[in-house]
């Protein structure tokens, strides 16, 4: 009989907080670059990515992913593990983990692990439709994705279905499929509904002719910082266990996102003459996005090209929404699903003994391919069914007035920063 190992289940318990950490560093990050009349409607959407998700994943989420009965490869039964049923067990009174997992830790803390991961893929979706949706369709939307889209993705992936590295893909390209840490699932994924649901609701007011410019710049750093820190969690922690792969993917992941930063910051100098702090926000992430589904697999020089090529591809992908027309507020598309796809696909050629530039053979290249097309083309059917029912029923915006008067006082009925106060307040003291 298997023997608990307290080294493993530490690490992956801390890994399930940092990664929890990261949705509010993306509630920070995102809170700042939108409009100071919208930063309360961001933050609780935000929350509700936290609320909702961890419900869902108690109910079925958990048992669609990872514990229920495959069906086709593409999800798990529903049924097997609703409500964590087999999962959680009482003992004397005290409910603990029904059993351990084959790196020895208890299954509970894989529930808690993958639920902070479904956690904060919902969460990066809302960056993209910022300052004009409303709360209670936001909650819906967050209910019926992860039900329909992530855990089945989850499944498909990481837990033997069809895009992992037994699946029938894999085996008919003779080439085992790697996402490390969710450049499918979790980046691609969340930057294709993005996008789904954006040109399903259409763009904000004055979108591409008044300037919508971050009402705090010091927000969004803070909030790369707290996404950096809880990456180590989101990387390090897929080793699922306290071990030398998970030291080697926190240096691969820092490798990546400061390469990132850089050459987000180079391309932005040669553009516009400056290194912004914006650019260096969005630049770090990019380079965390690109290594994700790669952090185990490639050396540290690949790992430091990998990083440099996602911050120059991202921060010219994030200029193509005001040639293309499309209004994704706080550039989903352009860092999450440009640089999930840049490292998805570059793996291919960068990774440890069956990438193209070590084995020769396109076998890898092919299959990382494969993935990512199937992944996308996922995402966009589920997405589109869930956002545009959505839209001919409850509606997903509020009124063009609520929106020019600020959506944090239309749906929330409250305003992040009391101005009339301060100013009273000045006035009183000056008398």
């Amino acid at each position: 009989m298997s023997q608990l190992d307290s080294g493993n289940a530490a690490w992956i318990l801390t890994s399930a907080c940092l990664v929890f950490l990261m949705t509010p560093g993306v509630a920070l990050f995102y809170g700042g670059m939108v409009r100071a009349k919208a930063v309360l409607n961001m933050l609780i959407m935000e929350a509700a990515a936290l609320s909702v998700t961890m419900i869902i994943w108690g109910l079925w989420g958990w048992s669609i992913a990872y514990a229920g009965n495959s069906i086709g490869g593409v999800f798990g039964d529903p049924a097997t593990g609703f409500l964590l049923r087999d999962t959680m067990v009482a003992q004397d009174g005290v409910f603990t983990s029904a059993s351990l997992n084959s790196n020895n830790y208890p299954a509970s803390v894989d529930v808690a692990f993958q639920a902070a991961f479904a956690m904060i893929t919902v969460a990066l979706i809302c960056g993209a439709i910022a300052e004009r949706v409303k709360y209670s369709t936001w909650m819906i939307f967050v209910a019926l994705w992860i039900t329909f889209d992530y855990a089945p993705m989850a499944h498909m992936v990481w837990n033997g279905g069809l895009l992992s590295a037994d699946g029938a893909i894999s085996q008919a390209l003779g080439a085992a499929a790697h996402d490390f840490a969710g450049g499918t699932v979790v980046h691609i994924n969340a930057a294709v509904a993005a996008l789904i649901i954006v040109l399903i609701i259409g763009k904000r007011k004055g979108f591409g002719v008044e300037p919508m410019r971050p009402h705090n710049v010091p927000f969004v750093m803070l909030g790369a910082f707290l996404l950096w820190f809880g990456w180590f969690g989101f990387n390090a922690g897929s080793a699922f266990a306290a071990n030398g792969v998970a030291g080697y993917a926190w240096v691969s992941t820092s490798l990546a996102a400061a390469a990132a930063m850089l050459t987000w910051g180079f391309t932005e100098k040669i553009r516009t003459g400056h290194y912004t702090a914006m650019g260096a926000a969005s630049g770090i992430v990019a380079g965390l996005v690109a290594i994700t589904p790669a952090a185990d697999v490639v050396s540290p020089i690949w790992a430091i090209v990998l990083g440099a090529i996602a911050g120059v591809v991202t921060c010219l992908a994030c200029s193509l929404k005001f040639k293309l027309g499309y209004d994704d507020s706080l550039d989903v598309v352009g860092v999450h699903g440009v640089g999930g796809l840049v490292g998805t696909v570059l793996l291919g050629f960068f990774m440890e003994g069956t990438g193209l530039f070590y084995s020769g053979k396109w076998n890898q290249l092919g299959v990382q391919l494969i993935i990512a097309i199937i992944a996308i083309a996922f995402s966009a059917v589920i997405t589109t069914i869930i956002a545009f029912a959505l839209e001919k029923t409850i509606g997903w915006r509020v009124t063009q007035a609520q929106e020019v008067a600020g959506i944090d006082l239309a749906d929330q009925g409250e305003r992040a920063y009391d101005f009339a106060g301060t100013a009273s307040s000045v006035i009183r003291e000056m008398k």
